[in-house]
């Protein structure tokens, strides 16, 4: 007869694993990809070597777990924050969430959006970014819908946004210190490419109609 776990040896199991994992984000944000291993991830959690192996194949293995814990975190965060509001309230509120927790943690972040990883890993990776292109493209979908953003393919605006901003955050991430202009910077970016500038002198922004101040 097999062996089958009861609750409370799976129960255990688990907390093992989610420490294991909680070991290996510290030693990710310290490091990065590079300087984890899996005696690192023992030594940080307390447990043996052993330990780790027995709970994860790996170290791609491990990481990967890392980018699903974390990655589902990040998502939640930024689809709380643009969730509600007008079509630039929404993204304008989804990309300082997103850039700002980055930078606030910027060796995972820079792990998460850019460094070297193995192919397993950079699955997880394409996976990650687009769940974030999500938050957007429902944004920009209902600013569409509401004649609040021009006509656009909204997956293909989501997916372009994400891409900017991830590459924008390289910079910043790997070469620290970064500016405090990098978001704002960000989110200006964000509503020119949706087709919308502000109009100084008028009643906060407006659609780009490609007529003139003069002309209008």
């Amino acid at each position: 007869m097999a062996y089958r776990r009861t609750p409370a040896v799976q129960a255990r199991l688990d907390a093992q694993a989610g420490l294991i994992v909680q070991a290996a984000t510290k030693v990710l944000s310290r490091g990065g990809y590079a300087a984890l291993s899996m005696a690192a991830v023992a030594a940080e959690a307390g447990v043996a070597t052993g330990t780790v192996y027995k709970n994860f194949d790996g170290k791609a293995d491990l990481v990967r777990a890392v980018f699903r814990k974390v990655v589902a975190r990040e998502v939640a965060a930024v689809a709380a924050a643009g969730a509600h509001g007008t079509a630039l309230e929404r993204v304008t509120a989804a990309v300082e969430t997103f850039a700002g927790r980055a930078l606030k943690n910027p060796n995972l972040a820079y792990v998460l959006l850019a460094e070297p990883v193995d192919a397993i890993v950079d699955s997880e990776r394409l996976h990650f970014r687009r769940s974030f292109a999500e938050t957007f493209e429902s944004a920009v979908a209902e600013g569409v819908s509401r004649g609040e953003l021009p006509p656009q393919d909204p997956r293909i605006s989501a997916a372009a946004l994400v891409g900017a901003i991830g590459e924008v955050l390289v910079g910043p991430l790997a070469d620290a210190p970064h500016g405090e202009f990098v978001v704002p910077e960000l989110i200006a970016f964000a509503i020119r490419a949706l087709g919308v500038r502000d109009n100084p002198g008028a009643d906060g922004a407006r659609l780009e109609s490609g007529v003139s101040d003069a002309d209008a």
